[in-house]
């Protein structure tokens, strides 16, 4: 399974960005492989408009079938829905304390967003 987390750096012990569409980067683990790579999101972090859109496209185009993340709007929550992908909000620690977490399923499935559109 892949697993796209928010990330404030570019490692496993980096702590989880809260916000899902402006977050600079994602961290997708292949819970596989125990490898990850580095999603770049700077596109999406200034953004007008369509942050949290395009950033669900882009981790649904990187094949990921989860997201762990501080907080979800409802534009992107709808898009990752669409793509199959189980979102997983209020997250906080670090990446690897979060990926721990999910595989010990202690982390619980998001049903819908979690903060209204255009929350920074």
């Amino acid at each position: 399974m892949k697993i796209a987390i928010t990330a404030l750096e570019a490692s496993l012990t980096s702590p989880v960005e809260p916000r899902f569409g402006r977050a600079k980067q994602f961290v997708l683990f292949d819970t596989a492989t125990e490898e990850f790579e580095i999603i770049n999101n700077l596109q999406n972090l200034n953004a007008a408009q369509g942050a949290g859109i395009q950033s669900a496209q882009n981790i649904i185009n990187a094949g990921a079938e989860a997201l762990i993340s501080g907080h979800c709007g409802p534009k992107a929550f709808r898009v990752l829905a669409a793509g199959k992908v189980k979102v997983y909000v209020n997250a906080s620690g670090t990446i690897q304390e979060n990926l721990d977490k999910l595989q010990a399923g202690e982390l619980e499935q998001a049903n819908d967003a979690d903060v209204e559109g255009h929350w920074v």
